[in-house]
Formats: C-alpha cells, structure tokens, sequence
C-alpha cells in the first residue's frame, strides 16, 4: 500500500508539474499542491528505499519547453523547502545550527518577501545584458532574452564603470497587482481567457513568442541573489549581495530584515509581514529566511533540490468556505451580462468578502453550482475573488439561469453560437454600455469629432447631457460652457466638431454604431453591397450572408441589432438631426476599374497611407494588410521591407509609388 500510494504521488505530481510549468494551465491550488508534495517528502524521509529519480522531489522545476532555445546553467537554480508554520521554520534552522554546531539564536539570518513570480537568470558580460533564462529543469532553462529585456527594472548596461566579466543576476519577474488587474479586465472585455493570479500571468507573459505583448503588460523584476560570477566580487554577507544589486541598478525588494534565529524573531517577523502581505503592491506567498552569512551558506551546502541554509515558510493560502445567497447579473460596457456571486460576508485574505466573480454561465456549469450551495472563495493571487468549487449541496438548491431580458434596460439577451459570453441586444439604448458606445462613435476613425474626447464625453455623461449618441447633436453652447474648464470659446469648437462630422460615409456610420463583430473593413463591405441604409436595417440573415466575407455571425449580430425597436429610434433622431451619408457618384468604368483585385501598400508613402487605401478602395480594390499568391499589385514605397521580398518571392506585381501617382492620380511620373 505505502510503494502504491508513493507511485501514485509521483504520477500525479508530476501531471500537476507539467500543466504549471509547461501548459501555463495549472490544474489545482498552490495549498493543495503543497499538501501532496508535503506527504511525498514525508514518504521518503519514513522509506528512504523507495526514493525513486522520477521523483518530483528530485528535480527543481519542469523540462525546458520545446519551442524555446536551451540554456545551460553553470551554477543550478535550486527551488527551496518549504515550511507551514512557525515550529517547521524553527525546526529547519535548528537543524542548520546544530550541523554548524551553534546556538540557533546566534544564526545571523535575513528575511525577504517571497514573490509570487517566475525566477529568472539574466546574464551580463563586462556589464552588458547578454541573456536571460528561466530555471527550467534546474540544469537547463529556456532562453527568454526577447522578453525580459522590454521589462524596464532589467537594466540593458549595468551602473558600474568596473562591472565584473561575469554576473548572473538571479531574481523574480512578476507581475504587480494593479497591471494583473488591468489585463484580466481586458481579457473581460475581449472574452478571451483570464489568468488566474498574477504569478501565471506572469509565466505566460514571459513564454509569449512576441516580445510586444511582453511590453504591454508592464511586468517588473527584483533580484534575490546571484549565480555565476568572475571578476573582482568579495561579499561576507547576503545583504551586501543584494546591496550591491541595487547600487547596479536594479530594484530593492521591500521590507528585507536581519535578525537573529530565536523563536520569537520569527514570530515577530512572520507577523510583521503578514500584516503588511495586502497593503504591498505585488502578491507575496509567503517569507524566505537565509543564512546571511556566506561562509556558513557554503559549509551547509545542498541537497537534491535545495539548499540547507534557507527555507520558505508559506502564507496559508486565502480561501474560506461560505453560502451562496443569490446570483446577479452586472452588465459590461460592450453588454455582456457577467454572474456575480452575492454570499454571506466572510473574513478572507485581510478583507471582508461579500461578492465573487463567476466568469460566465459555461464557469457555473462546470462548477455544478446551484444558489443555496456552500462554496469556497478565493483571495490568493487574485485582485477580485471568485468562487473556487462547491463544498457542500445546499438544502433547497436553486437552479442559477441567465435572464432573457437585460436587467438595466430590459432588452433581449441574446448568446452568440460559439461563444461563452451572453450580450444584451439593446445597444445603443443601454445605459450600461452608453459611455462606451459614445466613445466608439465620436472616435477618429468612425464620426471622428475631433473635440469630444473621452474625459469631455465622461463629464457629460455623468452630468446627464448625454444618455445615448443621439444626444449628442441635442448638446447646447450652454451645457458645455457650464462644465469644468470648459468656456464659450472651447464649447464652441466641439459644437463645430459635431456640425462638421454629420457629413459623412454610410459604411463609417455604420462601423460607428458599435454593432458587436461590424468592423470598419465588414462596414464597408456591407453599404457598398446594399447601398442605402434602409436596404440594410430591413436585410435578413440570409440576405446579409450574400455579402462577401460576411458570415453567419456577423450576420446575426447585425439583424439582431436592427431588430432592437430602440436602436431604430436612437438612428432616427440622429438623422433628423442632419447626420448625412452623400452618394458618391463615379463613373461606372472608374468603379469597376479594380473590382475583384487584392493590393498591398508597404513602406513609406508621400501621401497619408489611408487617402492611397481610400483611392484603391473608390476603384473596386480590396486592400489587405499581408502579400500572398492570390495578391494582384503591390505597390512599395520607401524602405519597403519583408511584404516586398515576399511579393518578389511569389512573382506578385510590384509598382512604386510614382508609377501608382501616375496612373491613379494623374501625377505625372519623374524620370529624371
């Protein structure tokens, strides 16, 4: 039973190991994790002969991920043990003390905030940055220099005029709480998948092959210490380890301590931090204790996976149990209906907690979750907490159904095939969406009224002047004048902004409307096919999918729109109030000049890119932003890079921009 039971620990942990690691896709809580690792140490600290190598306990992380280059490490990246209470972290260093024959109270001993991240080491070479890696197997990491460099606490060039010729600098990347914030709640809006703390936020960040995205979610780095080095270092202490980190110019990591190893140092200390733990501005999962001095450090050594002379001692994880009450549904501002959990306020993770987040009906189907049930919440790692699994069935359970109509403006609720998400279909006249759809509308690149920016529209909006985009052009010299920095002279020029945008193009006020799927290429598709407005408020789905590249989503989304009697109404006061759409009249050989062809522009044009992009489009062309074989002309401008190569690559026809002048704008051609 006990050779079973140990098999069965490491084919499980492990499974647990390569979801984390390599899929970014961790499968079970870091406390239930930490449970079941916990029984393996103690299986082969009771049955030494079992000890297996395929055991997690021998190794430090996961394998390299494949689609990464290989970097060995010249000195290994080691995990650390873990410790749960105040007596095991004692009992470790009890340990250490006795091994080094001394007094524990006489250890000199440093504690840091153990950040909830990815480790890292980035090396230098006579103080430039050369690469970076993760820590992989311990042995051999994957090489994530494309990353981490866009992470502006990585310095490129070390602040040291005799910078050693060799420095590993080895710490955390992780991602702070507010920016963890900000991606999850754009992943909100997008419907695309949510991280579940900060620390897998982070992992997958770094594992993104384009360095753009790494970029754009503002990840920070703080060093614990160092791993290979040549040169001129001489450090008694860890301290001045991390001292001398700083002074190269990277960031301190918060509230470090020295102390000495009694009982009641660590308890103080433990306190101390786990006081300030929801006050910092990145998660912390627990406390490192470490030797501080390096001389002892080298005398204690290692075992298979971490050092004998530091431990992490873990913060409990931050979860509770509690009935769930009720279940309402919060409406976003692009009108998905998202559950929220409505539950008997609960102490956790420093605050009282009274609402969580369930994502979306397909993350109640899968939790089996009924109102009435006992669930467990979940505060750690996460800004918002959300409901983790159900604990116990409650007595009179009942069923949690996403409402038919909208619960702000009562409109239809409508579930696109293939997506989790449910939307409400009142648009335009729902409150909830409103400053967002004026945003969208008044944007540069639909009615594109150059004044009405978002604080003005924000201003307005919550002084009541404007309800929906109707409102807009129903906006006086007054109202604006009244509004905070705001005068007769600045009111005046966003009433001229407004007057100026009603003259427009049917396929641009089409886009402007916000229709969920109805971009700007789809817009222009669907009013050079129908024409006039009316012919496409009174379309049908299948008469819409007659368009080209129009499918049954888009389809959809645009009947379920029109159908909405509120949408019809808020358009009809916009056009009584002078919104215009001009027919464009062109001779018919000039509209069917390049109908059906494909063109790319690429490289540096002398007239704006989207007046040439309107040009070809007012001929019939379609103009797609990357060169393949079904490809008819590209036309290169200066510096025209990797589109180019490929045209010439294919045999695509490639003009520059002269002869396009010459041919389309009657721009006669320079031979000189």
């Amino acid at each position: 039973m006990i050779e079973q039971r140990y098999a069965d620990l490491i084919r499980q942990i492990n499974q647990w190991d390569h979801a984390y690691y390599v899929l970014d896709a961790p499968l079970i809580s870091d406390a239930e994790y930490d449970s079941y690792f916990r029984e393996l140490l103690v299986l082969e600290t009771e049955y030494p002969e079992l000890v297996s190598l395929a055991s997690p306990s021998q190794r430090v992380g996961a394998s390299p991920i494949e689609d990464f280059q290989k970097i060995s490490h010249q000195v290994k990246m080691l995990s650390l043990a873990n410790a749960f209470s105040l007596e095991e972290t004692y009992s470790f260093f009890e340990k250490a003390a006795k091994e080094l024959d001394r007094a524990p109270e006489s250890l000199p001993l440093f504690s840091e905030p153990k950040l909830d991240g990815l480790a890292i080491s980035i090396r230098y070479e006579r103080g430039l940055f050369c690469y970076a890696a993760t820590r992989g197997d311990g042995q051999i990491g994957e090489d994530v220099s494309h990353n981490i460099k866009t992470i502006r606490s990585v310095p490129l060039k070390l602040a040291d005029e005799h910078p050693p010729d060799i420095l590993e600098v080895r710490g955390e990347v992780f991602m702070p709480k507010a920016a963890f914030e900000k991606l999850n709640q754009l992943a909100a809006q997008n419907d695309s998948k949510r991280f579940v703390n900060p620390r897998n936020a982070a992992a997958g960040t770094i594992r993104q092959m384009n360095p753009k995205f790494t970029a754009e979610r503002d990840l920070q780095f703080i060093p614990y210490g160092i791993g290979e080095y040549q040169g001129l270092l001489d450090f008694k202490r860890h301290s001045e380890i991390l001292s001398y980190l700083t002074s190269l110019g990277f960031k301190q990591n918060p509230h470090t301590y020295a102390f000495a190893g009694s009982f009641s140092a660590f308890a103080d200390n433990y306190q101390q931090m786990a006081e300030l733990r929801d006050h910092l501005p990145m998660e912390i999962d627990g406390i490192v204790y470490k030797i501080d001095e390096l001389a002892l450090q080298t005398t204690l050594g290692f075992i298979a996976r971490s050092p004998k002379w530091a431990v992490a001692r873990k913060f409990p994880a931050q979860h509770i149990s509690t009935p769930l009450l009720a279940v309402d549904f919060q409406v976003g501002r692009t009108g998905v209906l998202t559950p929220v959990a409505r539950l008997e306020p609960v102490f956790v993770g420093g605050v009282t907690v009274s609402n969580a987040t369930l994502h979306n009906m397909d993350e109640i189907e899968r939790l089996g979750l009924c109102i009435g049930d006992v669930v467990e919440i979940h505060r750690a790692g996460d800004v918002i907490p959300k409901v983790a699994k159900v604990t116990a069935l409650g007595l009179d359970r009942k069923a949690i159904i996403m409402p038919l109509s909208c619960p702000v403006c009562s409109s239809a609720v409508k579930r696109t095939e293939g997506q989790a998400a449910y939307r409400c279909t009142g648009g335009l006249s729902c409150s909830a969406q409103a400053a967002e759809h004026i945003r969208h509308y008044a944007s540069r690149k639909c009615m594109n009224i150059v004044n009405l920016g978002t604080k003005l529209i924000e201003q307005l909006y919550n002084a009541g002047m404007i309800k929906t985009i109707a409102d807009i052009y129903t906006l006086t010299l007054t109202d604006i004048a009244e509004l905070e920095r705001h005068g007769e002279k600045s009111a005046q020029n966003i009433l001229d902004s407004i007057e100026i945008s009603k003259t427009t193009k049917l396929s641009t006020f089409l886009t402007a409307l916000g229709i969920p799927e109805i971009g700007e290429e789809s817009a222009k598709t669907i009013a050079k096919h129908f024409k006039t407005y009316p012919a496409i408020a009174e379309a049908s789905v299948e008469e819409i999918m007659q368009v080209p590249d129009i499918g049954p989503i888009m389809a959809k989304n645009l009947v379920e729109f029109f159908n909405e009697t509120k949408n019809r109404a808020i358009i009809a006061k916009i056009i009584a109030a002078g919104v215009n759409w001009p027919n464009e009249i062109t001779t018919p050989t000039q509209a069917q000049r390049l109908a059906g062809q494909s063109w790319v522009l690429t490289g540096t044009l002398s007239i704006p890119r989207q007046e040439a992009k309107a040009l070809l489009e007012s001929l019939g062309a379609k103009v797609a932003g990357s060169v393949s074989k079904k490809t008819d002309c590209v036309v290169a401008g200066i510096d025209a890079g990797s589109k180019l190569t490929k045209a010439q690559t294919l045999g695509v026809k490639v003009i520059d921009e002269a002869a396009f002048l010459a041919e389309f704008v009657n721009v006669p051609k320079d031979d000189s």
